[in-house]
């Protein structure tokens, strides 16, 4: 008897939100996303706590902790990989927290790009399912969707 490897899970999702704030705006409220987000978004965030680094490069590993509204997590640790502040790209690692159960690897990669007066937040995943039972990662891009344009809500008035 014999069995077939499993075909690898590697997946790749990605998610565009439009904003009518500028580019420099938008990079730079998601740069300040540690003193920001728990600030603005209390429901979603309790804390987000850097752990190691200086909070901005590369190496840094940040700590969030999800508000009980969030119920499909408590926390997630991820370590940032790539900053770019000129072409504000960023690249970060999940390497612990609930998203670790379901997914091998979870790695997302968010980029600004300006668009007439405002801008398009981009953000891809790619990530490798634990199992085949586990699901696509559709309540993360809601989230990610919604803190998008609930930031650009809040920066067009502030």
């Amino acid at each position: 008897m014999f069995t077939l490897a499993s075909s690898s899970m590697a997946c790749k999702t990605e998610l565009d939100v439009e904003a009518k704030s500028s580019a420099d705006k938008m990079w730079e409220a998601i740069r300040m996303s540690a003193q920001l987000f728990p600030k603005i978004f209390p429901e979603e965030y309790e804390s987000i706590e850097i752990v190691e680094g200086d909070g901005k490069s590369a190496g840094t590993i940040r700590l969030l902790k999800y508000a009980p509204e969030v119920k499909i997590l408590t926390f997630a640790k991820e370590r940032i990989d790539l900053v770019d502040d000129e072409k504000k790209h960023v690249s970060y690692t999940v390497i612990d927290g609930e998203i670790m159960n379901l997914y091998k690897t979870f790695k997302a990669t968010l980029k600004v790009e300006g668009k007439g007066e405002g801008s398009v937040v981009k953000w891809c995943i790619d990530y490798e399912k634990a199992s085949e039972e586990v699901p696509d990662p559709d309540p993360f891009k809601e989230v990610a969707a919604k803190t998008f344009s609930h930031l650009d809500e809040y920066l067009c008035q502030n």
